[in-house]
């Protein structure tokens, strides 16, 4: 738990104080009872069960009195609370790679099936949209709420060749951003104003005045409105580098959740004449979720990828954020404030 306004905490300090006076007082009150009452009244105060009793409200008031001061400083805690994601945009690996058998029964169909259950149980206000890279990527079904729709469009997925997991991603920003520019032809897919500018920030410098309504980026994972969930082996054959393309997602506040599907082994492919090793290559997939400021999953099998899909599910759809909380301390120092006064009201009554 943090605090927005931690300077208050030291009002804190009054507490030991208070206590130290209320010491005091009742050192003070007893010696005068000695003197002055008679027998009867000496022996009732010397009672231990109304001792206890009569410092109970004192302590309910202070309780009250430190919640208070703890309001006053607004706590923040973090929550889990619905997210606001309302589109989720799941990019597909359809290269031939795909095809290895090292995930049961293949890595596409392992891939597939538990896309069909995660989009299944996505909350019917939500939109989910689907793209397919290989040598290129394309928009195969745009973000809709239709989840029939969404599943032929998977039922339609068929292997390529090449695969360009930096198009993936850039296609993916595209339809959830359609006004963005980028370049395919190129390692570093963004526009040369954006370079300038991330250049410029790298080196702690301020960038160049920009003519108004450009572009300006954000902080990375601060766009809570729609997410890109990436699932590729992660062997990038061409296209722009996948980890420049992320950044482009990152400028943008836009998480990219990857999923690494297939084993670091891999598995020999074979043709007509030819033999090919393929296997998971991880680590530009945890880069593109280190910069995105997402996270990276590995599915070795088939199971592995349906618990690693319930587990972004609960992620699209509930989000640990910060909240402030100065209200329940307020609350709760009414309730002990008003047992403190009720109490105080039946020992002067004489009723406990």
């Amino acid at each position: 738990m943090s605090f927005i306004w931690p300077d208050m905490l030291w009002l804190l300090l009054v507490l030991p104080l208070l206590v130290l006076a209320y010491w005091v007082m009742m050192r003070r009150r007893k010696k005068y009872a000695m003197q002055y009452a008679g027998l009867a009244t000496v022996r009732q105060a010397m009672d231990s069960t109304q001792q206890i009793r009569r410092h109970i409200p004192p302590a309910l008031f202070l309780v009250a009195l430190a919640l208070m001061l703890l309001a006053a400083a607004r706590p923040v805690a973090i929550m889990m609370l619905p997210s606001d994601q309302k589109t989720v945009i799941l990019a597909v690996d359809v290269s031939g790679s795909m095809r290895a058998n090292d995930v049961v029964p293949s890595r596409l169909a392992a891939a597939i099936s538990a896309v069909k259950t995660f989009v299944q149980d996505m909350p019917r206000n939500s939109r989910v949209g689907l793209v397919a890279f290989a040598g290129t990527a394309a928009i195969v079904q745009a973000p809709t709420s239709n989840r029939d729709d969404l599943l032929d469009a998977l039922d339609r997925l068929q292997l390529q060749r090449a695969t360009a997991v930096g198009s993936g991603i850039l296609v993916s920003l595209k339809a959830i951003f359609p006004d963005i520019e980028f370049n395919l032809d190129s390692l570093d897919p963004r526009p040369l104003e954006s370079q300038d500018k991330l250049t410029a920030q790298e080196l702690g410098k301020e960038p160049k005045s920009k003519p108004p309504g450009q572009f300006v980026p954000v902080p990375p994972g601060s766009y809570n409105s729609a997410a890109i969930i990436l699932l590729t082996d992660g062997q990038t054959t061409t296209g722009p580098d996948p980890v420049e393309a992320s950044l482009m997602a990152a400028e943008r506040g836009v998480r990219v959740y990857t999923v690494g599907i297939g084993t670091e082994a891999g598995k020999i492919l074979t043709g007509d004449g030819w033999a090919m090793h393929v296997r998971l290559d991880e680590e530009p997939l945890k880069k593109i979720a280190e910069v995105t400021k997402a996270q990276y999953f590995h599915a070795g099998t088939a199971h592995d990828l349906a618990n690693v899909y319930k587990t972004l599910s609960s992620h699209l759809t509930l989000e640990r954020r910060e909240r402030e909380v100065s209200g329940l301390f307020a609350a709760g120092a009414a309730v002990f404030a008003i047992l403190s006064a009720f109490l105080s009201m039946l020992w002067f009554n004489r009723v406990l």
